[in-house]
């Protein structure tokens, strides 16, 4: 992606004055659906609301930030417009290097292929070579626990093998900046502290992790940095203790 001249080497995520807007249908009675006829459609039975609002923030190069805040405040949001699953309504957003996303588990996956096919199609859409995903492809079904179901159809998986397949596959990437959302409240204990571990070995190997994870005390121990949303703005950005501890105290409200 094509840089601003405003972004250096050192940052590897830039977002400028980003605005997301949803549209929210409301299902109204048959008497306000009717008036709405009758009166020629006048008003619209559909609401808007920002997702985001005016978000701009800096991520530089090797930072580790937890991307914090309650239900619906556009955690998710922001990370997809930065993997670029979704597109801003208004702003810019900038990344530097390769960009691996687990935003939604198995969101990139064909059901019709096999686990293995999967590996290349993932692989490619990733920015690997072929020959890149044959030398790593033994590692990716290894760490990812798949066995010989890496030959099944994808359709037939269960959720926890989506995630360990969607997982392995990303971090094989080796990517330069890593987003990840909630994946790992999916999948057993056993391989969900394999996640971690992968993670930790991540940040101390210098990546870019942004992370969206209601585990505060997991986000804790693996981000630096914490960003705090509410109602699609920023209300603080810091050291990730204290913005743990102002979350917490909000949710106590």
């Amino acid at each position: 992606m094509t840089m601003s001249e405003t972004v250096t080497d050192a940052v590897a995520i830039t977002c400028r004055n980003l605005r997301k807007k949803f549209v929210l249908r409301h299902t109204r009675s048959m008497k306000e659906a009717i008036v709405w006829l009758l009166t020629g459609r006048k008003g619209d039975l559909s609401k808007k609301f920002d997702a985001l609002k005016d978000v701009s923030l800096d991520v530089v190069q090797g930072e580790t930030v937890a991307l914090l805040g309650l239900n619906g405040s556009g955690k998710s949001t922001l990370l997809k417009l930065i993997s670029g699953v979704l597109q801003p309504d208004e702003g810019t957003v900038h990344t530097r290097g390769r960009v691996a996303g687990l935003i939604e588990v198995g969101a990139g996956f064909h059901h019709d292929l096999s686990g293995r096919d999967n590996v290349y199609l993932n692989g490619a859409i990733l920015g690997m070579t072929q020959s890149q995903i044959d030398a790593m492809f033994d590692s990716i079904v290894e760490f990812s626990e798949i066995g010989e179901f890496i030959d099944t159809e994808v359709k037939f998986y269960s959720s926890g093998m989506y995630l360990k397949l969607a997982f392995s596959i990303a971090v094989h990437t080796d990517p330069e900046v890593f987003l990840i959302d909630e994946i790992l409240a999916v999948g057993d204990e056993p391989f969900q502290r394999k996640c971690i571990a992968k993670i930790k070995e991540l940040a101390a190997a210098g990546k870019t992790l942004f992370v969206v994870s209601h585990d505060l005390d997991l986000v804790a121990s693996v981000c630096d940095r914490g960003i705090l949303l509410e109602h699609g703005q920023i209300i603080m950005d810091g050291e990730v203790h204290e913005v743990v501890r102002e979350l917490r105290r909000r949710s106590a409200d």
